[in-house]
């Protein structure tokens, strides 16, 4: 069965600039850069049959312009008890409505809803036994988070290994916006 989730690549001059905070936080385990991705809708472990019902039910997005995705900042989740280091995205109404289509769509394909509430972000880095202080620190110490930003032209369809936070993660398929070219993932 495979384990899958809707999002965007993130572009390498991104990844590149992400990477450099990959220290400095002990108890961080972190995200090798080449999963970096901003997940738009968790799918998780499905039959073949249901995988191919996502596909169709995602290949049927709606024609838009590409959207702009901004880095706004480190975070964490896990309030007293972080478990994730992130860098959060704006949430735009560009970004809302995608996801929210999403979800619509994916209901319509027979899948449960989402109960976690949207947010976009980035993981660097899964945490174990980092205190909120730890993470508070380490947060402060990197300073003015940089202007990062890119526009998403297509959403990608990724499978994951069957562990917790585990990559590698593959795109199993791609579904261009409006206007857009993309080699064939399908």
């Amino acid at each position: 069965m495979p384990r899958l989730f809707a999002g965007f690549e993130i572009p390498t001059d991104i990844v590149e600039r992400l990477a450099l905070w990959r220290a400095g936080l002990p108890g961080a385990r972190w995200i090798d850069p080449s999963n970096y991705h901003l997940t738009l809708r968790f799918i998780g472990d499905v039959d073949g049959h249901t995988a191919h019902e996502i596909d169709a039910v995602l290949a049927e997005i709606r024609p838009r312009a590409p959207i702009s995705v901004v880095f706004e900042g480190f975070d964490v989740f896990g309030g007293e008890r972080p478990h994730a280091l992130i860098v959060r995205a704006k949430l735009t109404p560009e970004l809302a409505d995608l996801q929210a289509e999403i979800e619509r769509r994916l209901r319509r394909a027979g899948l449960s809803p989402e109960k976690r509430k949207f947010v976009p972000h980035v993981t660097l880095a899964r945490l174990r036994g980092v205190d909120p202080l730890s993470a508070a620190d380490y947060i402060a110490r990197q300073g003015q988070f940089p202007a990062l930003r890119f526009d998403a032209g297509h959403v990608c369809l990724f499978s994951a290994r069957d562990i917790t936070g585990g990559g590698p993660y593959l795109v199993e398929a791609a579904y261009p916006f409006a206007g857009m070219e993309m080699a064939a993932y399908r």
